[in-house]
């Protein structure tokens, strides 16, 4: 049987009742995007709140954290209970399309490990296919209501297979924003990229240069870059 939490440095995330479970690439997404001064911040589709937590661990203010799925919300709202950040986290059980901030309200930082199973066999699972595939939340729906909730100087961070990079940058262009920071994630050193991160703003900065980030050298053994992400957050590292 799976184990049904993962222990992380500074608090432990359940995820039995959550369709997807804790993985890397959400990990990837909470270790990598850029926190610094971070007021507001809203992670769309959390699931286990896992990427909310860390960036309140790593100093985010206050964190929207919303999904469609009311099983998933509430593992959310246990596992932040239970963690040190419970003051700076609120989980909204909402769509995408009728979540409504508060007043006013402007975010530096969304974050979303969104649905992107677009073209694979749908999953009989429906909780599962809520999760993995974009029928309930499009790429270009993601970006455009994100855009209208964007602060001037904020950021749109996603994580997404790698080859949904250019549907990714023409769907941002189309709502007026650019590339700011990218790496291309490699499972193991020498293979091609399986992941991309990248953080869009407004600030069209022309060509951004990639990293390349590799996370295991081989087998069992994590690069120098990897364990630098992720040495706040993974006990064994």
């Amino acid at each position: 049987m799976a184990n049904p939490y993962f222990q992380f440095k500074r608090f432990t995330v359940w995820h039995d009742k959550c369709a997807m479970k804790v993985g890397t690439d959400g990990a990837l997404l909470g270790a990598w995007a850029q926190a610094d001064s971070l007021k507001h911040v809203l992670d769309i589709g959390t699931g286990t709140g896992l990427i909310a937590l860390m960036l309140a661990q790593r100093g985010a203010d206050r964190i929207d954290a919303i999904d469609i799925d009311m099983d998933a919300c509430l593992q959310a709202r246990d596992n932040i209970a239970r963690s040190p950040f419970a003051g700076r986290i609120q989980v909204h059980h909402a769509a995408l399309d009728s979540f409504e901030p508060a007043e006013g309200m402007a975010y530096d930082l969304i974050v979303s490990n969104p649905p992107y199973f677009a073209d694979s066999l749908r999953c009989p699972d429906d909780k599962r296919r809520l999760a993995r595939h974009t029928d309930t939340l499009t790429l270009p729906d993601l970006l455009h209501v994100s855009r209208g909730w964007l602060a001037p100087q904020g950021r749109i961070a996603l994580v997404l297979p790698f080859d949904q990079r250019d549907r990714l940058v023409n769907a941002a262009r189309e709502e007026g924003l650019y590339p700011a920071r990218e790496t291309h994630v490699s499972s193991v050193a020498g293979a091609k990229p399986k992941r991309l991160l990248m953080e869009l703003s407004a600030d069209p900065a022309g060509d951004v240069p990639a990293s390349h980030l590799v996370i295991e050298m081989e087998r069992g053994r994590y690069s120098a870059e990897f364990t630098r992400l992720m040495r706040d957050f993974y006990l064994k590292i």
